[in-house]
C-alpha cells in the first residue's frame, strides 16, 4: 500500500458519489508497502478501503483480483470483500485509472511474529489453497521464473549503485534456479505476497489477510517459499538468520490442513531461492525507479542477499523444516 495519487475530499466524495455508502466522515492516506494508492475511509461511521491501481498492475487482471475475494469472502476465508458500485460493479473508472472500495478488516500487521503465529499463518494458507484449487478463474504468475531474467537485464547496469557486487550475485543465482526450477508440482492459486504487512491479527490472533494484487495461478510450494523468506528470518539486515522453529511451525500448521509431497519438499531449496530473488529483482527496480512525489517507503532490497546466501547454502528441506 502507498499513495501515487494525491486525493482530497472533494475528489473522494466524488468518487462515493458512485456507490450507495453514504456521507464521508474522515480520510487519510496510507503510506505502508510500495504497489498501488490506499485510502483509508470512514463513511457513516463505517470503515472502508479505497484503493486506486497503479504501476504494475493490469487493468484486465482487476476481475480476477475482485473475484477472488469475492469467492474467499463468501466461503468464510477472512480477507477484504469488494463493494459493489451503482453500476452493478466492483471496479470504478475514476480520472483515467480504475478503482475498487473494499470492506475493513480489524486487526494490525505484528512486525515480530512469534512461532505460533506462523503456525496459525500456515494453516490459514492451506486453507486458502484448499479453497482456491476450486475457483475457477485464472491468471498466471507475470512474476515468475520466465519473467526474472528480463528484470535483471532491465537493472544489471545500475544495481552496482546498490551494492557493488549486485549483478555478479544475481546472475549466480539466476543461472541456478533456472536450471533447477521444477516443471510438475501441485498448484492452484496463491497469494504470492504474503508478508508481514499483509497479515492481520487481533489480540494475536490472526483475523484476516489483505492485498490480493499479485495473486496468480503458480505452485503452492512456492508460496510456502515466499512465507519462508517473507516471515522465517530475524535480526538486522546486516546479520539476518532463519528461524527454523517458526518454519517448523509454518509447515506443522500448514501440514494439518493440506499434506505436502515428497517432490514439494525436495524442491523447497530451489523454490526459496527463486522467491528471494524475485523480490530482490522487484525491490532493486523499484529502488532505482523512484516516483517523485509518491507518499512511499521503499523497501531495502539488499536483505534480501541474505536470504539468497542462506538458500544457497542449504542441503535439503530439513534445514527450513526438520
Amino acid at each position: 500500500m502507498a499513495v501515487y495519487t494525491q486525493l482530497n475530499k472533494s475528489k473522494i466524495e466524488e468518487i462515493l458519489s458512485n456507490y450507495n455508502l453514504g456521507k464521508l466522515d474522515s480520510f487519510k492516506g496510507i503510506e505502508e508497502g510500495i504497489e498501488n494508492t490506499n485510502y483509508f475511509l470512514s463513511v457513516n461511521k463505517k470503515k472502508l478501503i479505497l484503493t486506486v491501481y497503479e504501476k504494475r498492475v493490469k487493468s484486465e487482471d482487476l476481475p480476477f483480483f475482485s473475484n477472488l475475494m469475492s469467492s474467499l469472502n463468501k466461503a468464510n476465508f477472512k480477507c477484504p470483500a469488494p463493494i459493489i458500485n451503482n453500476s452493478n460493479s466492483t471496479i470504478t473508472n475514476f480520472d483515467g485509472k480504475k478503482l475498487m472500495i473494499v470492506s475493513f478488516l480489524d486487526g494490525k500487521a505484528k512486525s515480530n511474529l512469534s512461532p505460533n503465529n506462523c503456525k496459525d499463518i500456515g494453516i490459514e494458507t492451506a486453507k486458502m489453497h484448499q479453497l482456491t484449487k476450486n475457483i475457477k478463474i485464472k491468471r498466471q504468475n507475470d512474476l515468475s521464473v520466465n519473467s526474472w531474467r528480463n528484470l535483471f537485464e532491465n537493472v544489471k547496469d545500475q544495481c552496482s549503485k546498490l551494492h557493488k557486487d549486485l549483478p555478479k550475485l544475481i546472475e549466480e543465482s539466476l543461472n541456478s534456479v533456472e536450471k533447477k526450477w521444477p516443471k510438475d508440482l501441485p498448484k492452484g492459486i496463491i497469494h504470492a505476497d504474503l508478508f508481514h504487512d499483509n497479515i492481520f491479527f487481533n489480540k494475536d490472533k490472526l483475523s484476516g489477510i489483505i492485498d490480493f494484487y499479485f495473486s496468480c495461478e503458480d505452485f503452492f510450494a512456492f508460496e510456502i517459499a515466499i512465507c519462508f523468506n517473507a516471515l522465517c528470518f530475524d535480526g538486522a539486515k546486516e546479520n539476518l538468520s532463519f528461524n527454523v522453529t517458526k518454519a517448523k511451525n509454518f509447515i506443522d500448521g500448514y501440514s494439518s490442513v493440506r499434506k505436502l509431497s515428497e517432490l514439494e519438499k525436495q524442491n523447497i531449496k530451489v523454490l526459496s531461492q527463486g522467491a528471494a530473488l524475485r523480490f530482490l529483482l522487484t525491490r532493486v527496480f523499484d529502488a532505482l525507479n523512484t516516483v517523485e512525489g509518491a507518499m512511499v517507503k521503499v523497501k531495502d532490497p539488499i536483505e534480501y542477499l541474505k536470504r539468497l546466501e542462506f538458500h544457497k547454502n542449504a542441503k535439503n528441506h530439513e534445514d527450513y523444516f526438520f
